[in-house]
């Protein structure tokens, strides 16, 4: 142990006699982690960014789709079709596995309330949406089944209605409002939500009951869409089985003919967008560790230079008794010692770094403590494979040829 500390404390001397060579060692290796640990950062913020993104669309969501239609040889795409009923969503919701339905109706549409305008998106929901959502309220309440076997002219506004539509602090509960010419009365506010991971936002919204979107504005007997939600997440699965056996017996689909549906669940988009994130990652860790064997090689290079330069102190410390296997540590612990402490210099660099760039580009960032330690490590590694050989060249040196070399 003492033998070990001897040779640190010779090692950090070195180091410090030449200061800004040191420095300038470390640099690469600084630049290396603190590039890896900021773009790490970025990916894996980003990565969790879609995730809860994803995940705050709805409590173990299954979305079903109509499918497509062909016109003159042109294929329309999912959602040109008009072929799911609320009907199909109350048969889908005695189904074992689903906790709750909401058929969705879509309107882009201009709303007014009072003076004050503003185009929105007006969705005709049942009041199980909030569940299935995870929606709670900011004011009032949600509309009731009776609102929706009534085809009620009551709605439920998002917070950026709320603003754009009553600006000055009004309570907008009690208010009405006209969705294409017919007044609905506000019974309840959402709470705001903010941007999707496409850049939407999800709080400028309408939500009113399904029966009155359908009866009272667009006169459609189809939904836009059929949200289920299953009890579990180990039931996504096995209800997303289900349901397409059913729609599929219930719109007469016969057994080698596609479905006019698309039965699709967030789980499989969160997996693919999870796994895109980490691919990106490490791609991206994998470009800034190059500034590391960059680094690596600048210390080498300076190694090789102070190996000549103290030629005649290693040829006297061998005189005297100082064996090859000493020297090759003394050096090895030098280059290490350069890269360890230009790793941790660099992952303070990297927190700096990865706070700006939150700061200014206002970038989800999460910094994973694995990849800090590994960036430690790494650096550590850095410094032992391109030390070696400089310090395996000063052990060689004959003692006699180092004390006469000039």
């Amino acid at each position: 142990m003492s033998d070990f500390t001897g040779i640190f404390r010779l090692a950090l001397q070195a180091l410090i006699r030449n200061k800004v060579r040191s420095m300038l060692t470390m640099l690469g290796i600084v630049i290396g982690v603190a590039a890896v640990i900021v773009t790490v950062a970025i990916g894996s913020g980003a990565r969790v960014s879609v995730q809860q993104s994803i995940n705050s669309l709805g409590s173990n969501l299954i979305v079903v789709q109509p499918g497509s239609v062909t016109s003159t040889g042109a294929r329309g795409g999912f959602g040109t079709a008009s072929t799911l009923t609320p009907a199909d969503g109350m048969a889908i919701a005695q189904l074992p596995g689903v906790s709750a339905v909401s058929p969705a109706v879509t309107i882009r549409t201009q709303i007014v309330a009072g003076d004050n305008n503003w185009q929105t998106t007006v969705t005709g929901v049942a009041p199980t949406y909030s569940f299935i959502r995870s929606w709670p309220m900011a004011s009032g309440s949600f509309f009731t089944q009776n609102d929706v076997n009534d085809a009620a002219k009551v709605a439920v506004l998002g917070q950026t209605d709320v603003s754009e539509l009553f600006p000055n602090g009004q309570n907008p509960v009690g208010q009405t409002i006209l969705i294409k010419g017919v007044p609905f009365t506000v019974v309840g506010t959402l709470t705001a939500l903010g941007q999707s991971s496409l850049g939407t936002d999800q709080d400028d919204t309408v939500l009113i009951p399904y029966t009155s979107a359908m009866q009272r504005i667009t006169g459609q007997t189809t939904v836009s869409q059929l949200m289920v939600s299953a009890t579990t997440g180990d039931e996504i699965a096995p209800v997303q089985t289900e349901v397409t056996t059913l729609l599929e017996q219930r719109h007469a689909i016969a057994a080698g003919r596609p479905d006019d549906f698309q039965v699709r669940n967030l789980q499989s988009i969160a997996a693919a967008a999870s796994s895109t994130g980490a691919v990106m990652e490490f791609l991206l860790a994998g470009v800034a560790a190059v500034s590391l064997i960059v680094g690596g090689i600048g210390i080498m290079n300076i190694m090789m230079v102070s190996v000549t330069e103290r030629t005649r102190e290693i040829g006297l410390r061998m005189s005297v008794g100082a064996r090859s296997a000493t020297i090759l540590r003394q050096f090895l612990t030098e280059a290490t010692v350069l890269a360890a402490c230009g790793g941790v210099i660099g992952v303070i660099a990297g927190f700096i770094g990865t706070f700006i760039v939150a700061a200014l580009a206002k970038w989800p960032t999460q910094i994973p403590i694995a990849w800090v330690l590994f960036s430690i490590a790494f650096s550590a590694l850095v410094g032992i494979f391109f030390g070696y050989y400089p310090a395996k060249k000063a052990a060689g040196l004959n003692p006699i040829e180092a004390l006469r070399f000039e």
